[in-house]
């Protein structure tokens, strides 16, 4: 379990098959093997511990499902550990589990923010609501503009200074993970609309003040 607040930015220095060599500082201090290491938003397992990198396998389903596929040795990403127990919740709570791959449509600046949109595929629009949670590469943000395939957020220039979203622009790709909590409330409310001895509709919980 992650939170979405990036501990620091790391560079690949070697993919081999399906091992990937990863150069930190931050994230290898205290770092064991088994560990799990949100990779743009991918969890994988730290398999080996090196002097200031580790290698993290990825399976044949992150390599075909997420972005880590196309790295190359020299690229940059954001980490995260694992959260612990009664540790700070600065983000959401994000999985590592990758739900699907976008782009950046377009780059706004408002200010001092700036206003990107990514596109949405349908397996993530349809747990989107204003104000909720979205992983973007591993990344904690706030959906602001939700659409039936795209969505909005403001990024603030500390997330872009301390992640890997500052070297990014229109059409490059990104990992997104939907918010967790949201994703089961719309399966729970999927199957109860489809199991009416069930007792819980959206009809009830609209009725008692739970949506």
């Amino acid at each position: 379990m992650f939170t979405g607040i990036i501990e620091e930015i790391g560079t690949i220095t070697r993919i081999v098959g399906t091992d990937m060599t990863v150069r930190a500082a931050k994230v290898r201090d205290g770092l064991a093997v088994g560990d799990s290491v949100a990779v743009n938003g991918a969890c994988l397992t730290a398999a080996t511990l090196l002097d200031d990198a580790f290698v993290l396998q990825m399976s044949p389903e992150t390599v075909q499902r997420t972005t880590l596929g196309t790295l190359r040795s020299g690229a940059k990403v954001n980490l995260e550990r694992a959260m612990t127990l009664g540790g700070r919740l600065g983000g959401h709570l994000v999985l590592g589990h990758v739900d699907g791959v976008s782009r950046v449509l377009s780059v706004e600046k408002q200010g001092e923010f700036t206003r990107w949109r990514f596109g949405a595929p349908e397996e993530v629009s349809k747990y989107l609501v204003p104000k909720g949670s979205i992983a973007v590469d591993g990344i904690s943000l706030t959906v602001i503009e939700p659409g039936n395939d795209s969505f909005a957020v403001a990024i603030i220039p500390t997330t872009l200074a301390h992640t890997t979203l500052g070297t990014k622009g229109p059409g490059d790709s990104v990992n997104l993970e939907a918010d967790i909590i949201g994703r089961h409330v719309y399966h729970y409310l999927h199957q109860a609309a489809g199991n009416s001895s069930s007792g819980i509709t959206a009809e009830y919980l609209a009725e008692h003040g739970f949506l």
